[in-house]
């Protein structure tokens, strides 16, 4: 029986409006489409920048059980697709059982994947130039938004989404995902590399993504050593907003295909 529900989870410095089009899609295609908040994001973008707390109250354990508390809802396994750190908590997510299959799009490393390109240091260094920013929601300007996140869109459409999307991302969650290399002990974002009961994941990855460049992908996947299908798709062209990006419905379709084949 084929999945009738797609989760899509989404990233920092943004909510679920930037899978918008997504979203819109997908149920055109028939599907239940359900793209959570993490905890305390229910409200709209604007809200968010005005009441950074709640963006700082965030803690990695309690939205991938806030997720899993939807996920257990369902009558059964959907398709979950993540992009940026949602494309982490999707590795977690079916770590810990649940999906059909897993499509996890410019994704920031789990636990282990120690590749740090230049560019992503430079697209990250607002957050982590500061200890202190491990207590903040630290936003982006329209120009660290630009070269993180929108480097081959043109300077109107990446100042657009810009305005549509971008809030604060919580820095202690960054911060932490960075120390998770260093400290003894499974951290927040540690999944079980050599799990044959997972479901099979797809890797997405743009060849021009600053800020989850290739190099981390590749090394993402090279950690599983699961019996389970575990596969990677680059995409030439293509930034890190990749679900915004134009051409993205062919991407959108091609996910979906391989997520409905390889879903178990």
């Amino acid at each position: 029986m084929e999945p009738d529900t797609i989760v899509l989870v989404h990233g920092f410095w943004v909510t679920p409006r930037s899978w918008e089009h997504w979203i819109t899609h997908y149920e055109a295609k028939g599907y239940t489409v359900i793209a959570p908040g993490y905890p305390g994001f229910e409200v709209e973008v604007e809200a968010l920048r005005e009441n950074p707390q709640i963006i700082v109250d965030v803690t990695v354990p309690a939205l991938i059980e806030k997720i899993e508390g939807i996920l257990r809802e369902l009558d059964r396994p959907p398709i979950i697709m993540g992009h940026s750190a949602g494309g982490a908590f999707t590795q977690i997510l079916l770590d810990h059982g649940f999906g059909a299959a897993g499509v996890a799009m410019n994704s920031a490393p789990t636990e282990g994947v120690k590749v740090v390109p230049f560019s992503q240091v430079k697209s990250t260094f607002p957050v982590l130039k500061s200890p202190a920013n491990r207590h903040k929601a630290v936003g982006l300007t329209a120009e660290q938004w630009h070269y993180a996140f929108t480097n081959t869109f043109t300077e109107e459409e990446s100042a657009a989404l810009y305005e549509r999307y971008h809030i604060p991302a919580n820095g202690g969650i960054l911060w932490g995902s960075v120390l998770a290399n260093f400290q003894p002990g499974p951290q927040e974002t540690w999944v079980d590399y050599k799990n044959d009961d997972r479901a099979p994941l797809l890797f997405v990855s743009g060849s021009e993504d600053h800020i989850m460049p290739p190099a981390i992908q590749q090394s993402n996947l090279k950690h599983y050593k699961s019996n389970t299908v575990t596969e990677i798709r680059e995409y030439e062209g293509y930034a890190h907003l990749l679900p915004a990006q134009k051409g993205w419905e062919q991407i959108a379709d091609d996910v979906l295909a391989w997520a409905v084949e390889h879903a178990r």
